[in-house]
């Protein structure tokens, strides 16, 4: 899974402002250290649909020293996808005729929200070449 990490700078209202060298775009507030994982994970997620929106390759995380927030094994599989289909030039039209589906199932592959299969993830990685690998560490 990919584990970006994330810096907590104290605010002047008591909060805590989470951000991430890696997506500089990723913001969030946490009221306290306990509940800053998981707010940083929505604030990572948002941004994250931003760089699917605008089909751009998203920046792999750096060495976690610290604080950092793992994405799910689906949202990796996904940001993984994504960055490989740009890496190759392959546009949703042609996924989706690689794959053999509609086009609206494609959006749904690349939609960070979407509870895809890992069958259909692991079809479409074949189909760029790639093998779906998963471990347990």
């Amino acid at each position: 899974m990919l584990a970006y990490p994330y810096t907590l700078t104290p605010d002047d209202n008591g909060t805590l402002l989470i951000t991430f060298p890696d997506i500089p775009e990723a913001a969030a507030v946490a009221e306290d250290t306990d509940s800053a994982p998981i707010e940083a994970l929505d604030g990572l997620l948002c941004a994250l649909e931003g760089y699917f929106e605008e089909r751009r390759a998203i920046p792999l995380p750096a060495a976690a020293e610290g604080h950092a927030v793992a994405l799910p094994a689906l949202e990796t599989a996904k940001v993984l996808l994504l960055n490989e289909m740009l890496a190759q030039g392959v546009k949703k039209a042609e996924m989706a005729r690689r794959l053999d589906v509609h086009m609206p199932q494609i959006d749904r592959l690349l939609d960070l929200r979407h509870n895809t299969r890992l069958d259909f993830l692991e079809k479409a990685a074949g189909k760029l070449g790639r093998h779906l690998n998963i471990s347990f560490s």
